[in-house]
């Protein structure tokens, strides 16, 4: 259970003291009780030894008087015994029991209540004296005693005896008899002359225990006393300081943490003392350090809920004015700034104009929003901030008031801005202007900069967005009418198309009919004298014939296999793929133009840089490849010229073929359009035009294989023509 801290308690120097009192209570207690005891104890031990020398000097004194019975020696005797304060009687009886002397007093010093006289003695019990006569003692009886009156008193008794050892000698001295002196043993009991009875009374010593008892209680008392006292005054140096930092424990529980004990000694509670004041010092420091966080942390709950709520506002609307009117107000509202400008760029012009202001009177907002300034790279804050994308921290506006517009700087003047911060609006690489803040009195610091340029970036995305939506509702205005338009345009492109299509297609027929006809007739001719129907032939006539046969087949296979950009609804090109070896037919193909290159006079060579494997290739396809290039290549080849064919494995997968000639070049123009099927090409060599159908048609063959063509050239030092072809028959 809980204790209230104001509930009543027992305080812990009064459990201190208590305690304390109790051990010095019970210490000098039992001291005082041992040393009275020791004290009584040695009293009566001298009260007894009192009474024995006494009784024995008397014993020794009127030993021959008793055996005399000289009463008057023996009054004298006992008058002198009863000079002694503490003898209340002395009696001296005989041997039959008659009392030879007795002497008592009348009564006692400090016992007002017990009066006596010599009508009234106080002596001692007759029946002592009897017992110690039947067993007599070498020491004196003593026997505590207690009268009717309640006084007590030690009785001393001591037998008065002759020894036989003295009387045998008295009677050798007489008779001088030897033999009775040799006879000790057997003899009868020693004879009792007297009694002698000395009474020493208690009250002298209890009158002096009592004084003693007195003074000691009194010493004790003072012990108590001054041990409570002192008990007391280190309570109190050790409690007081204890009772303070208490009190000060007790404001610091209830939140005050300026509360601070002052030591006041240099032990053990002056060490709690000060680890208090530290401890409370580390509270305080604590306390503003949880102060500053706790600031911190609303400043921080404040910069999220303006950005969220900026953020709200950014995509609830894309309204230019209200979305920079509810940022500035939020900047204001929220984040503690006092008056905010958010200023636009237009770049083609070069200048900076306002486009919102808040926090400032009517007068002055109407000067701004009539604000323009020319931005140029000269030093100025605009510069920096519109063109550079720099921020600016002004902890004070003198110092940078020189790079300030002075239309500008007087609006800041006329409202009172003594500091201030900007940062640029930077959207996707373009800045489109930049906005600024100032507090007012207090100045502006690197955290307002660092939250503007937070505040800044959003606002950026706001207003590119905003700008974005601008353009894109002004561009829908029209969008229906030029997509009428372009539509209109593309319609009557189709139009040119299908018309440019139909006229391909009947050129194209006419050509294929032109084209079959003398075929079908050569091919005719070339049959029948293959036949022999013309004559015999030569050996060499025929192979001339069966070649001219083959250029023919050839020829109408190129009729049916016309590239699909010129006819692209007449046939789509198929591989018809086999193992060959491209070797062989490089080599059908230069024999093929062989004649031709003899008959202008160029040389035609074959160079196999490396073992070439065969190839899953169309055969037909590839051997038109090569033999247009060859053509080509002998067309524009001048006499003397070379043409050189190459094949290589190159690292890469590939097998590259290249077709090498000392022609006329082409001009670097042309390069880029030789492999169009739709462009006609200007020839360096006026004679040699052709139709322009057969590098297109190579593009589309090696292509078809997964392979690229490709040419170098310079005009005046020849062309050379490379194709590749994947290996491993990999086609696409």
């Amino acid at each position: 259970m809980e204790r209230h801290p104001h509930q009543r308690f027992v305080s812990l120097r009064t459990k201190f003291v208590a305690l304390s009192g109790l051990i010095i209570v019970a210490t000098t207690s039992s001291v005082s009780w041992y040393f009275v005891q020791d004290k009584r104890a040695a009293m009566i031990e001298r009260l007894t030894g009192l009474g024995s020398v006494l009784v024995k000097n008397l014993e020794h004194t009127a030993h021959y008087t008793i055996i005399s019975e000289d009463r008057p020696t023996l009054a004298t005797y006992t008058d002198g015994v009863m000079e002694v304060d503490e003898v209340v009687y002395a009696v001296i009886t005989g041997s039959d029991g008659t009392v030879l002397a007795a002497k008592s007093k009348g009564h006692l010093a400090g016992r007002p209540d017990l009066s006596r006289s010599p009508d009234r003695p106080l002596y001692p019990d007759p029946s002592l004296t009897s017992r110690l006569r039947e067993t007599p003692s070498p020491e004196p009886r003593i026997t505590r005693l207690r009268d009717p009156d309640g006084e007590w008193f030690y009785d001393f008794a001591l037998p008065v005896v002759q020894s036989r050892r003295e009387t045998l000698r008295s009677e050798a001295l007489t008779l001088q008899s030897e033999e009775s002196l040799n006879q000790p043993q057997g003899l009868p009991k020693e004879p009792v002359y007297g009694v002698i009875q000395i009474g020493l009374s208690e009250v002298k010593l209890q009158r002096a225990l009592t004084d003693i008892v007195k003074n000691i209680m009194l010493i004790t008392l003072a012990i108590i006393a001054a041990g409570i006292l002192g008990t007391l005054l280190l309570t109190a140096r050790i409690i007081t300081p204890l009772r303070s930092l208490s009190v000060a424990a007790r404001r610091v529980a209830e939140g005050d943490l300026a509360a601070s004990a002052t030591p006041t000694t240099r032990d053990e509670v002056g060490q709690l003392t000060l680890l208090f004041n530290q401890m409370t010092q580390s509270l305080k420091e604590r306390d503003r350090a949880i102060s500053a966080n706790l600031e911190t942390i609303r400043r921080q709950v404040n910069q999220l809920t303006t950005l969220n709520q900026a953020s709200a506002a950014i995509t609830s609307t894309l309204d230019l004015d209200k979305l920079l009117t509810t940022v500035l107000h939020l900047l204001i509202d929220n984040l503690g700034f006092a008056r905010t400008i958010l200023m636009l760029y237009d770049g083609e012009r070069g200048i900076a104009y306002t486009g919102r202001v808040a926090g400032v009177p009517p007068d002055v907002e109407r000067k701004a929003r009539v604000l323009e300034i020319p931005v140029q790279d000269d030093g100025s804050l605009d510069a920096d901030l519109l063109l550079h994308g720099k921020p600016v921290l002004a902890l004070n506006i003198e110092t940078v008031a020189p790079r300030m517009h002075p239309d500008m700087m007087r609006l800041a003047a006329e409202i009172g801005v003594i500091s201030f911060v900007a940062v640029p609006l930077r959207s996707k690489q373009r800045i489109l202007g930049y906005l600024a803040a100032d507090r007012g009195s207090p100045r502006c610091t690197q955290e307002d900069l660092e939250l503007l340029m937070t505040v800044a970036s959003h606002v950026a995305v706001a207003l590119d967005n905003a700008r974005a939506y601008l353009e894109l509702e002004l561009l829908t205005q029209t969008l229906e009418q030029r997509v009428q338009e372009r539509t209109q345009e593309l319609q009557n492109i189709n139009d040119r198309l299908e018309e440019e299509y139909r006229r391909r297609v009947k050129l194209m027929r006419a050509i294929m009919h032109d084209m079959r006809t003398p075929l079908t007739s050569i091919t005719g001719f070339v049959d029948n004298m293959l036949d022999l129907i013309a004559g015999p032939l030569t050996e060499r006539q025929a192979g001339y014939l069966k070649r001219a046969k083959n250029n023919l087949t050839k020829l109408k296979d190129l009729t049916e296999q016309l590239p699909p950009v010129i006819n692209p609804v007449l046939r789509p090109e198929q591989l018809a793929l086999g193992v060959h070896s491209i070797l062989d037919i490089v080599t059908d193909a230069a024999d093929n133009q062989r004649v031709t290159a003899d008959k202008k006079g160029v040389a035609l060579s074959i160079t196999q840089a490396s073992e070439v494997p065969p190839l899953r290739v169309d055969r037909n396809k590839m051997e038109r490849v090569i033999m247009n290039l060859i053509n080509n290549a002998v067309k524009f080849t001048p006499p003397g010229g070379e043409v050189h064919i190459r094949c290589l494995v190159r690292d890469d997968g590939f097998l590259e073929t290249c077709v090498t000639d000392t022609g006329c070049g082409i001009p670097e123009e042309e390069i880029p359009k030789l492999f169009e099927e739709t462009v006609k090409l200007k020839s360096p060599l006026p004679d040699e035009q052709g139709s322009h159908l057969g590098l297109p048609i190579c593009k589309q063959f090696v292509e078809l294989h997964g392979g690229t063509i490709w040419v170098e050239s310079r005009l005046g030092e020849g062309s050379r023509f490379f194709f590749t072809l994947p290996i491993e028959g990999r086609v696409p």
